[in-house]
């Protein structure tokens, strides 16, 4: 009579534990062939009309004069801004969340992408010309946006420490003030550089080309992985502040640098493109939600999120009311300022 096999641990749990591995894996994946197929449809839409077999042909070479332009002149700079930007403001999100500790911390909530608006608008205003300050726009942006963060840290220190929950607060109330800050110094523009200004705050991705692609690219490329390396200690700070003290984190220190890698992050990507809201609000809650809360593949998926939302908002604002053209920012508010709403309510 043979005898019964004998379940060994590997038999009875590797399957699920393979499983659980898989999953973000599979995921991450299947965001990144809808990321291929949206910048596709995207390159394929506009204008000048151009078919799926046609933007192939293009790419490798074999396109007309005027594809050429069409796709390597406007669509595809375009098409690789806003997934650059989608990615880092939504990496800069999920770090800003887990900093805080809380799902509604955003770069936009928390007077970052403000302090950026504040800046260029104050530099607009000493200026009084449109083209002369062109390409000091990003320098102030970033700027700006590292004051605001700044003066957020410092406000929120306290006895030694930065709470979670003071920063949020404290955020919130920089946010507003720097908002009404920003509408004063709108309100002295005229009238050319007010639309100027209010077209860049609300966000936008037309006209991008690649120098604002290879503008923001170092930043990409390098805050990327820091991000990716910093997860672990996301993790660890989210254990709460004596038990990372605890395991050896030097909580102030390791949240002061996660503040300045998430502001670097937004205050890039402010500069490339403007104000764009609540892609850094909306991608890590989807991440979560896909693949769990443990940085290490939440914030991969974050990035992934954010960058196709990005794209698919920015192929919505090129078509949807042509050949009139919608803000980026304002469709990606159209999307995200619900969600938010839910959210708050279910907070």
């Amino acid at each position: 009579m043979a005898r019964p096999k004998q379940l060994t641990p590997q038999n009875h749990h590797g399957p699920a534990v393979q499983a659980g591995l898989n999953r973000p894996l599979l995921v991450m994946v299947f965001l990144g062939l809808l990321i291929v197929a949206a910048c596709l449809l995207s390159l394929n839409l506009g204008f000048i009309k151009l078919g799926p077999l046609e933007v192939v042909r293009t790419l490798l070479g074999g396109g007309t004069d005027q594809q050429e332009l069409v796709l390597y002149g406007f669509r595809l700079p375009r098409v690789v801004l806003a997934l650059l930007v989608g990615g880092s403001l939504a990496l800069s999100g999920g770090i800003l969340q887990g900093v805080s500790q809380n799902g509604l911390a955003d770069p936009g909530i928390l007077g970052i992408n403000a302090g950026a608006g504040v800046a260029v608008v104050g530099l607009l205003y000493v200026s009084s010309v449109t083209a002369a300050p062109a390409f000091l726009l990003p320098v102030a942006a970033f700027l700006g946006a590292a004051g605001a963060a700044l003066l957020i840290y410092l406000l929120a220190y306290k006895d030694g420490s930065v709470t979670p929950a003071r920063l949020l607060l404290v955020g919130v109330a920089v946010n507003a003030g720097l908002g009404a800050a920003m509408l004063v110094l709108s309100l002295r523009l005229d009238e050319q550089l007010y639309t100027y200004a209010v077209t860049w705050l609300e966000g936008t991705t037309a006209g991008a080309t690649w120098s604002a692609v290879r503008a923001l690219s170092p930043w990409f490329l390098v805050l990327v992985p820091l991000s990716f390396y910093k997860a672990r200690t996301l993790n660890v700070l989210n254990l709460g502040d004596n038990v990372a003290t605890g395991l050896g984190a030097g909580v102030a220190r390791q949240r002061l640098g996660l503040i300045g890698v998430a502001v670097a992050l937004a205050g890039s990507s402010v500069a490339a493109a403007g104000g764009v809201g609540f892609v850094g609000l909306v991608a890590p809650h989807l991440a979560r939600r896909l693949v769990g809360p443990n940085h290490r593949v939440m914030l991969p998926t974050a990035l992934l999120s954010g960058a196709l939302l990005m794209v698919v908002a920015d192929t919505l604002a090129r078509n949807l009311l042509a050949p009139v053209e919608l803000p980026v920012g304002v469709v990606v508010a159209a999307i995200g300022a619900p969600y938010f709403l839910f959210l708050l309510a279910k907070s």
